[in-house]
């Protein structure tokens, strides 16, 4: 029996809502960067700026962002749960999605808003 204690939601349907809704911001975000370039044209540098220099287009480039955190951890969550057997292994695995996970998004934090 594998223990909920490292998994994100309290029980199987949270996590299913939460990867469906991260699901969905992540295509919109998708949409939006694909309508930029499509409106775009050339994209230069002062044109890539002057994108991420909105506020709107910050925020969601950060939710976006924890979305991919959140889809991400529950899905290989499942995946250690389900094929990795021990337990020593499938908690190292654990710690070292998490520490990969958390450097992405502080990393992203420091890029968006350092624009």
């Amino acid at each position: 029996m594998v223990s909920n204690a490292s998994a994100l939601g309290r029980n199987g349907v949270h996590d299913f809502i939460l990867v469906r809704a991260t699901a969905i911001v992540l295509t919109l975000y998708i949409i939006y960067m694909v309508g930029f370039f499509a409106i775009t044209g050339d994209v230069t540098y002062e044109a890539w700026t002057g994108f991420f220099s909105s506020a709107f287009t910050k925020v969601f480039t950060l939710l976006a962002l924890v979305s991919t955190l959140i889809h991400t951890w529950i899905g290989m969550w499942q995946v250690f749960t389900d094929y990795v057997k021990s337990t020593a292994l499938r908690l190292g695995l654990q710690l070292l999605t998490v520490v990969a996970l958390l450097v992405y998004v502080i990393y992203g934090f420091v890029v968006v808003w350092g624009v």
